[in-house]
């Protein structure tokens, strides 16, 4: 045990990995089929895990902010990638219109946070920097893959009703509201009913590991409180710019459905 830490050997880490060996000798007796993908997921898992904590622990020990914006980049751009890979349903122009929703979103909340809550020093601190933005890029993601979705879903479905509604006089913002609001509550739900479980039905990861570290339990709740509030501000604004953007490759500049994007 060090630094209030239990350490964990490589025996440990073979012990519980028969847990995953378990799983998969289930799902074999059982005729399910996925042993296979659960082992490639299992081994996969580790190793990213241990080249992300190689490098980590290689910029920890440098003083210069480049190679955490590098990171942070890098981390942003897998995130774009994995929502399109997510979504099926896509509106015009989905990686420029996820891209800088996710980019003004995500970072402008983990700046926010950084520098003017916890106040970092240095601004660059990769410590605090680069978990922080993971978890709030992390939950982003979510709710980007649900409001772009959901938003090329309902103008699909309420295709005659925007039509209507443009005939009758209205333009784009007003004929297509309600598909931008179905698409809207849709992406919030993840965080509404994360933040109204948390405490009671389950401790959220980041107070789990601080309270394990040997934080003091109610500062780990002041961080958690504090982290909560961060992320669902960045879903909220990665997922409103998306439909906002996303809405207007819907419709020409006469306020008119471009009707090639309902024939895919």
């Amino acid at each position: 045990m060090s630094d209030g830490v239990v350490d964990l050997s490589l025996i440990d880490l073979a012990l519980v990995y028969g847990l995953v060996l378990f799983v998969a000798g289930l799902a074999r007796w059982n005729g399910i089929g996925q042993e296979r993908d659960l082992l490639w997921s299992s081994l996969r898992m580790i190793a990213q895990l241990l080249t992300v904590g190689y490098l980590l622990k290689t910029v920890f020990s440098l003083a210069s902010p480049v190679p955490v914006l590098l990171i942070l980049l890098v981390m942003g751009g897998f995130a774009v990638h994995a929502v399109g890979a997510r979504v099926q349903e896509r509106m015009p122009r989905f990686h420029r219109v996820v891209g800088i929703s996710l980019f003004i979103g995500c970072f402008g909340a983990t700046f926010f946070f950084c520098t003017l809550v916890i106040g970092l020093t240095p601004w660059y601190d990769p410590r605090y920097l680069i978990p922080l933005a993971g978890m709030i890029i992390g939950n982003s993601m979510t709710g980007a893959s649900l409001a772009a979705e959901r938003l090329a879903a309902e103008m699909k479905e309420r295709r005659l009703e925007i039509e209507t509604s443009l005939c009758l006089g209205a333009n784009a913002r007003q004929a297509s509201a309600e598909a931008v609001r179905g698409a809207f509550r849709a992406a919030l739900i993840p965080s509404i009913n994360a933040m109204a479980a948390m405490g009671i039905v389950f401790l959220p990861g980041m107070m789990t590991g601080q309270i394990l570290s040997g934080t003091e339990p109610l500062l780990a709740v002041r961080y958690q409180i504090a982290i909560m509030c961060v992320i669902t501000a960045s879903v909220a604004v990665t997922t409103f710019l998306i439909l906002i953007f996303g809405r207007r490759g819907f419709f020409t500049r006469a306020h008119q459905l471009r009707l090639d994007n309902f024939t895919k």
